[in-house]
């Protein structure tokens, strides 16, 4: 499929899909008059790396974690190394310091919300 089909079915703009291929973590075979031809698994790659960016994760520790996992269904390959389950048990521990920190701000707009509509900070 061109590079049009697939960011169609992906949501994701052709800037980000060059952008992915110049980091290494798509890649796409040439038409003869030189147009990008993508394999149908383009699409749940494309998915996997946008649910890594939301996590948070950067474009080389993706390179470093797609191939250990499956596209299609995001379960883990064989190839998953013990150095790789470090690097992402790191990965894990800041998206879990990030969630604590946005469930904090997220209770002091609560209790801005609440003082700002007249409420105590009780909920009274």
């Amino acid at each position: 499929m061109r590079i049009g089909e697939l960011a169609r079915r992906t949501g994701v703009s052709e800037r980000s899909l060059r952008y992915y291929e110049a980091q290494g973590l798509l890649t796409s075979d040439r038409t003869p008059g030189g147009h990008r031809d993508y394999a149908e698994g383009a699409v749940d790659r494309v998915i996997r790396i946008q649910e890594f960016y939301a996590a948070g994760i950067s474009s080389p520790k993706i390179a470093e974690l797609l191939p250990c996992v499956r596209d299609v269904d995001g379960a883990p390959s064989e190839i998953a190394t013990p150095r790789l389950v470090d690097d992402l048990s790191v990965e894990r521990d800041r998206i879990d310091r990030k969630i604590d920190e946005l469930r904090r701000s997220r209770e002091v707009l609560d209790d801005v919300i609440a003082t700002a509509a007249g409420e105590g900070t009780d909920g009274s």
